[in-house]
């Protein structure tokens, strides 16, 4: 009897040994860290807390990011400055001063062998960076100057509650005739700026990386079932395909105004079509740059070539729509890709006006305000309105049934400021703040398609996504234009918010989206939350969803 308990226990012990070889794997799994595609590297090894919240030695944080870093022994207390940004975080305190003003952490500073332990994620954010987790590969990716994802939330919400499909707002809901796959647009945002999604820093000067790369984005993307992708062929007053007007941009060579050996549009519009995939051309209108700097840029580049042009506002670089010779040269370009490329669609974002900073443009408004517009933000308005109709002249001059469209930030107005706004509290609206009157463009068929961006959670009181679906379908209903609605992929996982601790918060907005027969598609931000990062499986599940 003893004899066989022994040879069971030998054999328990011998089937648990890889079992507990693989978990002793995982748990000295090695995190590792890149800042636009560059290793970082301390002395000590990062590490993940019960909470959590990955720790990293303050080499990193000097060496890697450049930040100035110091250590007060005596107050236990880690000081990082960057710019204009100083951080104060103290050993066993969970709060820390933002240039004097206190956050709340959830974890604090540590100590552990001898090094200063700091949270990567609060600081990154901190000094502007974009912070990216790979869970898999146990990798965080940091972009510096990332680009935002378009427009962030206009105000943070307080005690979100779990993602739920509400009953719509509407009393008269149109019932949706046909599958999910009747949907005809399922498109992907892909950012180059920042070479975010393509192509990456490794490949600069790379053709056959570059092509290789673009190919198999694509291949991702079509098998999860996308059947789009809107690619940012002009990021910052630059071009991914040969300009008589603007110069080539930095993500290809490293240098901006360096041709890259090829046509990466070229290329891109014959993937693209050999995968049975539209492929919509995304400009971002007025943004010249994304910064203040104008060293780096190429001699052809607006910022340096037409410097009457440019208004510095909040630290960026943007062409004034104020000046109608300006607004012309943007039109131009987007003529030249309209012209020479078998391309799907023309798609602007909603760099028109900056929101929240000031913008001078008293000279121009003086000068070119032909019709005496009384107020400026009226002005303002007619201007962009302007370019929109001009644009779309155009383009259906030379290709009628090419397809152009606008993704203007998500909400119009709040009903507080408009009785016929959404029912809304955003701190940032489109007419207001951006001074992109999205009503007359629909109204008046300028556009083919609108794609608000809606990029809060079913839950998010301030600007809840099912109330402004609602809105965007009453708006666009028997006018002719298509509605897509623009998705935040890019919040699953990232957003500490419950409700996007999980693919499932798309998934739900997908299907209340199915309720509408004037919704006819969605396009995700961005591409890479989905065929690289894939948050909690979004991947699969948004297959499962497509092909279902």
């Amino acid at each position: 009897m003893n004899y066989r308990k022994w040879i069971v226990g030998l054999l328990l012990i011998v089937l648990c040994l890889p079992l507990l070889s693989s978990g002793a794997r995982a748990a000295t799994a090695v995190i590792t860290i890149e800042l636009d595609g560059r290793a970082l590297t301390g002395d000590v090894n990062p590490y993940i807390t019960t909470t959590n919240v990955t720790m990293v030695p303050l080499g990193i944080i000097s060496q890697g990011l450049g930040a100035g870093v110091s250590w007060d022994q005596a107050t236990k207390t880690v000081t990082i400055t960057q710019d204009q940004t100083v951080l104060k975080l103290v050993n066993g305190k969970k709060t820390a001063l933002v240039n004097g003003s206190s956050v709340v952490l959830e974890t604090s500073v540590q100590i552990k062998q001898g090094r200063i332990m700091v949270p990567l994620r609060f600081v990154g954010e901190q000094l502007g960076l974009q912070v990216v987790w790979n869970q898999a590969a146990k990798h965080i990716s940091l972009f510096s100057n990332a680009e935002p994802p378009q427009v962030q939330d206009p105000v943070t919400p307080t005690q979100p509650t779990l993602p739920t499909v509400p009953t719509p707002s509407k009393p008269t809901l149109p019932t949706l005739p046909g599958t999910k796959t009747g949907k005809a647009m399922k498109g992907a945002w892909v950012s180059t700026v920042y070479n975010l999604d393509w192509p990456s820093v490794s490949s600069a000067g790379k053709i056959d990386k570059q092509k290789a790369e673009f190919d198999s984005l694509l291949d991702k993307l079509k098998s999860v079932g996308f059947n789009a992708v809107f690619v940012q062929v002009r990021p910052s007053g630059d071009s991914l395909y040969p300009s008589t007007i603007v110069p080539w941009s930095k993500v290809l060579a490293g240098t901006q105004g360096k041709d890259p050996g090829y046509d990466p549009l070229e290329y891109m519009v014959g993937a693209a079509h050999e995968r049975g995939m539209q492929i919509h051309a995304w400009f971002n209108p007025f943004r010249a740059t994304t910064d203040s700097s104008t060293t780096t840029l190429a001699s052809n580049h607006v910022a340096k070539a037409h410097p009457e042009w440019i208004v510095n506002a909040g630290g960026k670089l943007y062409i004034n729509p104020g000046i109608p010779e300006a607004r012309q040269q943007i039109i131009d370009t987007v003529m030249e890709v309209v012209e020479g490329y078998k391309i799907d669609g023309v798609h602007l974002d909603d760099y028109f006006y900056p929101s929240g900073v000031a913008f001078a443009d008293d000279e121009a408004y003086r000068t070119y305000n032909s019709t005496t517009l009384t107020t400026k933000d009226n002005w303002r308005r007619d201007n962009i309105n302007d370019f929109v109709r001009q644009l779309g002249e155009q383009i259906h001059a030379v290709k009628p049934s090419l397809s152009y469209g606008i993704s203007p930030f998500g909400v119009w107005r709040n009903i507080k400021m408009d009785s016929t706004g959404s029912d809304t509290k955003a701190g940032v609206t489109a007419y207001d703040s951006m001074y992109a009157d999205v009503r007359t463009w629909i109204s008046q068929g300028w556009i083919d398609y609108v794609a608000p961006q809606i990029y809060w959670s079913l839950s998010f009181e301030t600007a809840r996504y099912d109330k402004l679906v609602d809105w965007w379908v009453n708006e666009v209903r028997n006018s002719g234009v298509k509605l897509y609605i623009g998705m935040a992929s890019y919040k699953v996982g990232t957003d500490k918010s419950p409700e996007w601790q999980s693919g499932l918060q798309i998934i739900n907005q997908l299907e209340y989206n199915d309720l509408y027969k004037e919704v006819e598609g969605s396009i995700m931000f961005r591409a890479n939350d989905i065929t690289v990062r894939d948050p909690f499986g979004l991947a699969s599940l948004l297959s499962f969803y497509f092909q279902s």
